[in-house]
């Protein structure tokens, strides 16, 4: 044999494995990048549960920004109403009645028209 004629079986015989290893990292590839059961599927399924998530989270922060604005004004008029009742017991002690006297009744005159 001759080296001309071994070159080119060794690269053939180098080859062969290596074509069969290109051949699996092909079918490797396209099961990962199957839409229904690889990673392609996956990414899919976590894009739309993301939007899910992201259209809750939107709708859970509206719903509290409206129980916050709700919740301020019930505040503002729980003080309100205590600043009422405050001032409502303040003037109460101003104006504590002393002992009431009786003022005596004016004799009625006899004779008198009325």
């Amino acid at each position: 044999m001759s080296l001309t004629m071994i070159l080119p079986m060794i690269s053939a015989l180098t080859a062969l494995p290596l074509a069969i290893y290109c051949f699996l990292l092909s079918r490797r590839l396209r099961r990962l990048n199957d839409l229904e059961t690889g990673l392609g599927g996956a990414i899919a399924v976590m894009t739309s549960e993301i939007s899910r998530l992201d259209h809750a989270i939107r709708r859970a922060r509206a719903e509290a920004e409206a129980a916050s604005g709700d919740l301020a004004r019930a505040i503002e008029a729980s003080r309100n109403e205590k600043a009422y009742w405050a001032l409502q017991s303040e003037l109460a002690r101003a104006v504590v009645p002393g002992p009431r006297r009786l003022r005596p009744r004016a004799p009625l005159l006899e004779g008198a028209d009325g």
